[in-house]
C-alpha cells in the first residue's frame, strides 16, 4: 500500500485551487495535480500512467515539495538571456528582407532569414511585424499606358460624383464565359464544425454570357444572357436599355474598351440614338466601371457554388438573382483616393453598399 504523501489542509486548498484555475500555464497544474494524488495514496507509477508523464517527474516534484512546500513547484530553469533589439540588427533584417534569397528562392520566411543572420527566428518576426513588412503576401496591379489617362478618367468619375440633369448613368459590361457545371457527386450540406463540400468532379453542359446596366443613381441591374459574345448582342442589348427609359431623358453608358463596344455596328446604333452618349474609361482601367464591383458580387452570390442542371438553368438563376437584387438594390458608395496614380492597388478605391 503506497504512503500517503503528508500535506497540511491549506497546501491541499491552495493545490485545489490551482487546478481549477484556467489562466496558470499546464505545467503548474500538472504539478499541483501530481502533489493531490500523491496525498490521496496513489503510487508513483500510477500517478505517472494516468497524467502521461514519466515516474521521474512524478519523484522529482514530490521530492522538491517535501523539501521546499509549495515553494518546490515552481520551475528553475532560468531560460535564456532575452536578446536586445537594437537598431542595428533590426536595420540588417530590413536590409536582407529587401534583397533575393541565396537559394534561389523568390521571398524570404522567418526561418530562412534567420538562419542566414544567425539569429532568432522569433527575432525576424517582430521586426517584420514593426515595420509592416509581410513577405509571403503578393499584390498585382495593372498601369494604364492610356494618353488620356486623366481625361477619361475624370469624365467618369464626374458622372458619378456630378451626374447630368434629366440623365440616366448606366455602367454596362458583359461578363462572358460563365460555365453552366454540374457537380458529378452529391453537394454536402454545411454543418456544425464543417464547412459545406463539393465534389471534385463536375459535367460542363455549356456556357453563356452576362450583359449587364448598373444605374448609378438607384443601384438597379438590367441583366440578359446570350449565348454569345459579339457586337451585335451588345447593340441589341443597348437598344433593350434604351427602350426601358423615358424618351426625354439622356443615358450615359460608362463602358470599356473591348473591340465588341466600338464597332461600325455600335457607332451606327449612336448615330441612330443621339441622346446615348458613350464614355470610355481608360486603358486597362476597368476597375473605374461600377459595375465591377456587381459582378464580383453576382460571382461570389451565384456562380462560384452554384448547382446547374443545363446552361437554361443556370440562365434561370442568374436572372433570378438580379430580380430579387433590384428589390433592395442600392447605389453603390464609390470614391477614389489617388487621382494622381495610374497605378490601381486594392487600397485607392473604397466601395461599399452591399
Amino acid at each position: 500500500m503506497p504512503t500517503k504523501l503528508k500535506v497540511s489542509p491549506a497546501a491541499k486548498s491552495e493545490l485545489r485551487a490551482c487546478l481549477r484555475c484556467r489562466s496558470l500555464p499546464a505545467e503548474d497544474v500538472r504539478r499541483a495535480d501530481i502533489i493531490l494524488r500523491l496525498a490521496e495514496g496513489q503510487g508513483q507509477r500510477a500517478v505517472a500512467r494516468d497524467l502521461r508523464c514519466s515516474i521521474n517527474t512524478v519523484r522529482l516534484w514530490r521530492e522538491r515539495f517535501l523539501v521546499d512546500g509549495l515553494a518546490g513547484l515552481y520551475g528553475r530553469h532560468r531560460g535564456r538571456q532575452v536578446q536586445e533589439e537594437t537598431p542595428e540588427v533590426e536595420a540588417r533584417i530590413l536590409d536582407y528582407t529587401r534583397r533575393t534569397p541565396t537559394d534561389g528562392s523568390t521571398h524570404w520566411s522567418t526561418r530562412k532569414l534567420a538562419t542566414e543572420l544567425g539569429i532568432s527566428h522569433m527575432r525576424v518576426a517582430r521586426t517584420w511585424a514593426k515595420a509592416g513588412l509581410k513577405p509571403h503576401q503578393l499584390r498585382r496591379y495593372m498601369a494604364s499606358d492610356d494618353p488620356d489617362f486623366a481625361k477619361k478618367a475624370a469624365d467618369v468619375i464626374g458622372l458619378y460624383l456630378k451626374p447630368p440633369a434629366n440623365a440616366a448613368v448606366f455602367c454596362v459590361d458583359e461578363k462572358t464565359a460563365i460555365q453552366a457545371l454540374d457537380r458529378l457527386d452529391p453537394v454536402l450540406p454545411l454543418s456544425p464544425g464543417r464547412a459545406e463540400r463539393h465534389g471534385f468532379e463536375y459535367f460542363r453542359h455549356g456556357t453563356l454570357s452576362l450583359y449587364a446596366a448598373l444605374n448609378t443613381q438607384t443601384g438597379g441591374v438590367l441583366g440578359k444572357t446570350a449565348a454569345k459574345h459579339t457586337s451585335a448582342e451588345f447593340v441589341a442589348f443597348l437598344a433593350e436599355l434604351v427602350s426601358d427609359q423615358p424618351d426625354d431623358k439622356e443615358i450615359h453608358v460608362v463602358v470599356d474598351n473591348l473591340s465588341a463596344h466600338k464597332t461600325e455596328r455600335v457607332e451606327l446604333f449612336l448615330k441612330e440614338h443621339p441622346r446615348v452618349k458613350m464614355h470610355y474609361t481608360p486603358t486597362y482601367s476597368s476597375w473605374l466601371n461600377q459595375v465591377e464591383c456587381w459582378f464580383s458580387k453576382i460571382e461570389r452570390d451565384v456562380i462560384a457554388r452554384g448547382v446547374f442542371t443545363s446552361v437554361k438553368d443556370l440562365a434561370n438563376k442568374l436572372m433570378r438573382y438580379i430580380r430579387q437584387y433590384n428589390r433592395q438594390a442600392k447605389p453603390i458608395k464609390w470614391t477614389y483616393k489617388n487621382a494622381r496614380n495610374r497605378i490601381r492597388t486594392v487600397s485607392d478605391t473604397n466601395v461599399t453598399g452591399y
